[in-house]
Parts: structure tokens; sequence; C-alpha cells
């Protein structure tokens, strides 16, 4: 038990920490969202929009800004480290490679977090698809995928960040990684935008559920042997 308390404390204090970095400098929250908002204008610009296919391409568009943005900000995360020489400290550091890996995932989480206050109402106002009218079930499949996103790009960020692509390498491994959670994410999206009924969403989100706790469990258990000295 102590063993658990100490890396949630050690995973805290460098969340915070990756907190007011941001607070100080902004660079991964507005890099993020400034190309989530790009993602959502040009796809808006390059379909002709109206009351028939609108609501049908906002699921799809809301993700895809998610889930690249999440790219750019976790990749960008772990750069900043390399580059200003505190990853090699981290690992030097008594503190487990566990909490380094869960202080980073708390990190992504509240920074894609903020990209997505931004991102949700400009698709509503593009793509007019009802999204506040279900506020509260997209609220936690946002939750649930953005969990599910920083756990798993979190454990790949760190091999990317060494190379020479960062931003290529992350991609690449890490968007075939997170396929299911989009496919569960995008359909219980839609189908909120639908009007279906909550225990048909919430079967899609049962499904995110599991993708994050098993993303959570082999990230924990996997980020030691794969992180480097």
């Amino acid at each position: 038990m102590s063993g658990w308390k100490a890396t949630a404390r050690a995973a805290w204090l460098l969340f915070l920490k990756d907190l007011r970095v941001e607070l100080r400098t902004g660079e991964i929250v507005a890099s993020a969202a400034l190309f989530a908002v790009l993602v959502a204008v040009l796809t808006s610009l390059a379909f002709y929009l109206d009351t028939g296919n609108s609501a049908a391409l906002a699921p799809g568009v809301l993700w895809i800004a998610i889930a690249f943005s999440g790219v750019l900000a976790m990749s960008r995360n772990w750069n900043r480290e390399n580059e200003l020489g505190a990853m090699r400290a981290l690992m030097l550091s008594p503190a487990p490679r566990a909490a380094i890996y869960l202080g980073k995932v708390m990190g992504a989480v509240v920074f894609l977090t903020a990209v997505e206050v931004a991102l949700v109402p400009l698709v509503e106002m593009l793509f007019r698809a009802g999204l506040f009218s279900a506020a509260g079930p997209l609220g936690l499949l946002l939750v649930l995928g953005t969990v599910g996103f920083s756990a798993a790009g979190n454990l790949l960020a760190p091999m990317g960040s060494r190379t020479l692509g960062r931003d290529l390498m992350l991609a690449a491994a890490f968007l075939p990684l997170v396929a299911p959670a989009l496919l569960c994410a995008v359909v219980g999206t839609r189908e909120l935008v639908n009007g279906a009924p909550f225990n048909e969403v919430a079967a899609w989100m049962r499904l995110l559920g599991a993708f994050d706790l098993v993303c959570l469990t082999v990230g924990l258990a996997l980020f030691e042997p794969l992180s480097w000295e």
C-alpha cells in the first residue's frame, strides 16, 4: 500500500510540474488546439454541408481532430523533457517509473480536455449536429476516449521522441493501436447525434472503459522495460 501511495504522490508531483510549465508557456494546448480547429474548419469547407449530411459528418470530424491533436500534444510534451534535459533526471530520480507514466497520462488528459472545450462548440457551430442536446453522455464519451488515448500514447511517445521522425513515428504506432477506441467513440457519438437511447450508447462506453483499463494496465507494466536509462 505504501508503494502505491509513493507512486501516486510522485505521479501527482510530476503532473503538477507539467501543469505549471504549460501554464507559463501554453505551447502544448495552443498548438494542439490550433491544429484541431484547423482540421474542423477545413473539413467543413471541403464538404457541401446541408441539413442532411452536416450532422453525419460531425462525429468523425470531432474524433479525428481529437486524435491528431492528441498525437501532437503528447509528442510535444515528451520532446520538451528531452530538449530541457529533464528526462534523464527523471529516470535517475528515485521516482518509480510507473509514476512518470501516470504523471504524463494525467497531464495529457488535462491538455486534451482543454482542447476539447474549444473544439466541441466549434464543431457544433460548423456542423449543427446537436451535440449540446446530449452534453452529459457526450462528456462521458470524451472522458473515456481521452483517457484511453493518453494511456496508449504516453506508452509509445517516449520511444518516438528518441527517433528522428518523432511525430511520424508516434502517429504510425499510435493510430493503429487506438483504432478500436476511435471506432467506439465515433459510433457512440453518432448514436448520440441520431437520438439513440442511452442504453445503446452505454454499450460503446463500456467498450471504451475496457480499452482504458487495458491500456493503463499494459502501460504500467511495460513503461519501465520500454523506458531508457
